[in-house]
């Protein structure tokens, strides 16, 4: 007897010897950030994320509940753990930055279900950057569990204390167009990502998610305290998310940084995302735009038909003429197809997306364009309807591609919750912006656009999660207030909008945020809160690989230097680096253009005028440089009278030397570096 329960004990102890550490860890590649993966003791998974000594992530629990079986929340066991690591570089076909580097340490963590008949596995595949944290959950093939019908995801994110937070609301009925609003952590509702927090030691937080296709946006909602939970965007289905196994969700992704700016210089997302899908994009071409557009947003012209029509043959053709004669690349025209006439808004049945008003010659302006060396930039306006769309989709591209028309604007004009989709029935179902249906329909438009050389800028989009690296044809978005908003919104974006938009919106991904409006004049003769030399800085400031001069052709002639700058800024870039920055205060970044050895600067402020000064670290050592200087001049005021006060200079500089400026409220200031 005492021989068998010495056995006994000897095959228990190896049992437990052999079986794998209860938590499971992995660190970033400097060892300053580390994820833990564990189950508490009722077998709930759970996650958390220091940074050093500090707590950034507290426990937070992983899992799902469905609409026709079991949650998985509880009762799991960790049975096996592999750790990898990966350092590679590869080049953006366009892009903040040239190369990428992709440096990760990765751990794959096999959780079982503690029962007797077919149990459930999942897999959380996590990756730690120097920057932060990715993890994602994959459903391996297994018995008794072929589709996944989620009802939600359960993953948290409990901040492990209170901070300053910057959110705009999700599941409200104006998408992501909001101004965001500044709280303490333990006051935000339910917010869109990518969310931005300041915790209170000072370290800042950002989450996001990355690749997302064939599943419904995640939204954040606070549970309690400082503890937010996964709420994922519905469906018409009721399952907010339908896939049959194996598969795998989203990349949910934490950057981690000591300060704001690496919030924004951070690639976390790109490199979460596949490589590129589409092989040689080169027919696509970072390039500056103007259109008939802001015209419309000033009711001078209607994209209705009739006497007040904007897109007619005459206006196109005047249109193209300056574009040619400043250097801009494309020019959008809004209008011109057939639909926009009686209730488009979120309605959409009436649209063609090939056949013209009467007075638009669609071939001769594409002619004239050619002609002049510009191109068209198309636009589909859907008023949400993607049952008409998808119909014409393959159709409009193929018109497009055909009449060198290679990039496209679309949009999806409609509240929240009202896109008509095809039904099972063959009628109408209404989703959501960015639920699973519309992740399926934007990799479709994607898809039908690069068949054609057409590139994909979508307003009223879903969000960004790094898939132009996988398909580099979509170029840009909205998907926040850009400046529509100062022409008729109320209130217009404030002065902290953009240097808000840099570390929460633009971690996702370029955004058209439509620049340019020079005269600072919006609808009815009302003020923009903007000085001059502010409109300069955003072409560095806000990223896009596609840049509108969005102000009137002659509006933009009255202030010929700046126009001449704005033709001259690059929309694509070799590097790009955050000198400075403090979320909603103010932001300063560097990019050198990806075609020359330029350097250009930008900066903005809030209403809050303020000096900045530092090296010029960035510059390359040992050259000099011609700084032209675009500046708020000594009576410039973006709140006041003053608004167009701007002082032009040249100055010689060199690495390293003390670059001192000041911006005034709703200011900015623009920079030209040339190397002698």
């Amino acid at each position: 007897m005492r021989n068998i329960k010495l056995a006994g004990i000897v095959l228990g102890l190896f049992a437990w010897l052999t079986m794998p550490a209860h938590a499971e860890t992995v660190a970033s590649p400097d060892g300053a950030i580390t994820l833990t993966l564990d189950v508490d003791g009722e077998g709930k998974p759970y996650y958390t994320i220091a940074r050093g000594d500090e707590a950034v992530i507290s426990q937070s629990g992983l899992g799902f509940n469905f609409i026709d079986t079991d949650p998985i929340r509880r009762n799991f066991e960790i049975v096996s753990a592999v750790q990898t690591s990966g350092d590679s570089t590869w080049e953006q076909p366009w892009g903040e930055r040239r190369y990428v580097r992709d440096h990760h340490n990765e751990i794959t963590v096999t959780f079982r279900e503690k029962v007797e008949n077919d149990p459930r596995t999942f897999i959380i595949r996590a990756r730690a950057f120097d920057g932060g944290v990715g993890f994602r959950y994959e459903f391996p093939e297994q018995a008794g569990f072929d589709t996944a019908n989620i009802a939600e995801e359960l993953t948290e994110f409990n901040l492990a204390s209170n901070g300053t937070a910057w959110w705009v609301p999700a599941g409200d009925w104006n998408r992501y167009e909001y101004i965001y609003s500044e709280t303490p952590v333990d006051a935000v509702p339910m917010v869109h990502t990518p969310f931005t927090a300041k915790l209170d030691s000072g370290t800042h937080v950002a989450i996001h998610e990355a690749s997302l296709v064939d599943y419904a946006g995640m939204w954040l909602r606070r549970i309690d305290g400082t503890r937010f939970r996964a709420m994922l965007a519905p469906s018409s289905r009721g399952a907010k998310v339908v896939r049959d196994l194996p598969f795998h969700t989203p990349w949910r992704t934490i950057r981690i940084s000591g300060d704001a700016a690496g919030l924004y210089d951070n690639d976390i997302d790109l490199n979460l995302n596949e490589p590129n899908k589409l092989g040689d994009v080169s027919w696509f071409t970072p390039h500056k735009y103007i259109g008939i557009w802001w015209e419309m947003h000033l009711n001078k012209s209607s994209w209705a038909s009739g006497e007040n029509h904007g897109a007619t043959t005459e206006n196109a053709k005047k249109h193209i003429d300056f574009a040619a004669e400043h250097g801009f690349r494309g020019i959008l025209i809004e209008g011109w197809n057939i639909g926009w006439d009686g209730n488009w808004f979120g309605n959409g049945r009436d649209y063609s997306f090939t056949k013209a008003y009467p007075d638009f010659d669609y071939t001769a302006v594409t002619d004239y364009a050619r002609a002049k060396g510009v191109h068209l930039i198309g636009h589909h306006e859907t008023g949400g309807n993607i049952q008409v769309y998808e119909a014409q989709l393959e159709d409009a591209m193929r018109l497009y591609g055909a009449t060198g028309t290679d990039s496209v604007k679309t949009g999806y004009v409609a509240d929240a919750g009202g896109i008509i989709a095809p039904g099972p029935d063959g009628g109408e179902v209404f989703e959501w912006h960015d639920g699973q249906r519309m992740a399926q329909h934007h990799l479709k438009v994607i898809e039908a656009a690069a068949r054609h050389g057409v590139a994909v800028n979508p307003h009223e989009p879903i969000k960004a999660t790094g898939l132009r690296r996988t398909y580099p044809n979509w170029v840009s978005r909205e998907g926040a207030r850009g400046m529509e908003y100062q022409a008729w919104g109320v209130p217009k974006n404030p002065p902290e909008h953009v240097p808000t938009l840099v570390f929460t919106r633009m971690l996702s991904g370029p955004m058209d945020y439509t620049p340019g409006v020079l005269s600072l004049i919006g609808r009815d003769n009302t003020r923009i809160p903007s000085t001059l030399a502010r409109p300069l800085a955003l072409y560095i400031v806000i990223y896009s690989p596609i840049q509108m001069a969005a102000d009137l052709p002659e509006n933009l002639a009255k202030y010929p230097e700046e126009l001449a700058f704005i033709s001259r800024v690059p929309a694509d870039w070799a590097e790009s680096k955050t000198l400075q920055a403090e979320v909603g205060d103010y932001a300063v970044i560097a990019r050198k253009d990806r075609n020359s050895e330029k350097w250009y600067m930008g900066g903005v402020t809030d209403s809050e005028g303020r000096s900045v000064s530092f090296a010029l670290d960035f510059l390359e050592e040992g050259r000099s440089y011609s700084a032209k200087v675009y500046r708020d001049g000594p009576d410039a005021d973006g709140l006041g009278e003053e608004r167009h006060d701007i002082r032009i200079e040249t100055t010689q500089v060199k690495a390293g030397d003390l670059f001192e400026i000041h911006m005034a409220r709703s200011g900015g200031f623009a920079v030209e570096f040339v190397p002698e």
